[in-house]
Formats: C-alpha cells, structure tokens, sequence
C-alpha cells in the first residue's frame, strides 16, 4: 500500500456514542441517576442526545444505522476535508463521505476492521438565517506589520479584512470561563505564527499599549 503523510491535525472533542432503545429514559437515567447534565436533544421524533459529565459529552442514539452492534466515537476537529483526504488516500472505508449537516457540523464516518464506526467534523458556523446589518465606517490606523498581516490573514480564511475584524470582535467579546473565546482553529493560529515571522512581528500581545507612532518618512 502506498504511503501518506496525514495532516497535521488538531481535535478539540470526542463524543463516544451510546446506542439506547428509548432517548428519554435515557436522558432520565443519565441526568437524574448519575449526574450529568443535558447538553442537547435532537430529532422529530426526538431520536439523539447528549449529556455532559463535566467537560465530557457522550452522545446517545436511538434506531442510529450506524451503531447497531457496535461502537462508534465521533471526533470535532479542526479541518474534516483533509483527514477525509487522506483517509480515502490510505484506502480507509468510506461510510458516508463528508457532507454539511443539518445539526451544523460537516461531518464524514468511516469503519474499521472491527465494524466500528468513528466520525469526524467541524463545526459549521455560516448556516443559520441571513442578519441583516448596516456597516459604518470607521477610521482604524494600524501598525503597519499587523495590518499586512491580517491582509493576509483575511485572504487565507476567504473573508475581507473588514469580515475578518468583526469576526475577531465578536468573539474576543465572548466570555468563556475565564477567558475569551477566539474565531481560529488551531491550523489556523499554527499558520497566524507563520505570517508573524513573515512579517516580522517580534512584539508581544500588549505591546500596542507601548506603540507610539512614528511620523510618516
């Protein structure tokens, strides 16, 4: 068999799933009896949950094609395209390729020699309903390097610049924890680190609170 460098890969959950024959009880004996706590509920009829112990979620199916007899383990990761090329690549069976789902991940499983089943998908972020918005301008001056690089930056990620500061806003605006949420993957941070010795930033987070502006030569 041909060999394949896989990608470089960065997962932020996995979601081991149980196969159950009815979701409610379930749901019931989960929650009441040993302390986790309702995530979600999905389906009509309701036919998928998920339930957290702490930071952990496990996913529970009922009447699920792909569990019957099985195990299967679904992974959030950071790019499911690339891993779905180079499973297809290494001759991995192929369950049901990658595709963007209704309960926002674009996902893909596939089988092992054993008949287990693992998933894999990112998250979705553009479904939903179109927000109408009315953009202003605003006058925004920015260090020189940092602007280049998030040019660059805008073009990786296929947005505009403005696109790509109201995305960084809004989630620098987000409380989790405590700390604040961030829009990048953590490809996309690996190659952000890339794009600073490009441009040679060689400053740290704060040092914007030391700029001082120099006179245009």
């Amino acid at each position: 068999m041909t060999s394949f460098s896989p990608p470089k890969t960065a997962y932020s959950q996995v979601f081991p799933t149980l196969r159950v024959s009815d979701i409610n009880t379930a749901v019931d004996f989960y929650t009441r009896q040993l302390g986790f706590t309702l995530r979600f509920t999905w389906g009509d009829p309701l036919h998928y949950a998920g339930v957290n112990l702490g930071d952990t979620t496990l996913h529970l199916a009922k009447d699920s094609p792909f569990i019957s007899g099985t195990s299967e383990v679904n992974f959030i990761i950071d790019n499911a395209d690339d891993l779905y090329a180079f499973h297809l690549a290494s001759g991995v069976e192929i369950v049901t390729p990658p595709a963007d789902a209704p309960y926002g991940i674009r996902d893909y499983k596939i089988r092992d020699p054993f008949g287990n089943f693992l998933g894999f998908g990112h998250y979705i972020y553009t479904q939903g309903p179109p927000l109408p918005i009315e953009r202003t301008d605003v006058p925004v001056r920015l260090e020189k390097r940092l602007a280049a690089l998030l040019e660059d930056l805008a073009a990786h990620k296929h947005m505009t610049v403005s696109s790509c500061l109201e995305e960084t806003l809004l989630h620098t605006f987000e409380r989790i924890g405590d700390n604040v949420a961030s829009p990048h993957t953590i490809a996309t941070l690996n190659y952000i680190q890339e794009l600073k010795k490009k441009h040679g930033i060689d400053y740290d987070v704060h040092a914007s609170y030391r700029f001082t502006e120099q006179a245009d030569s």
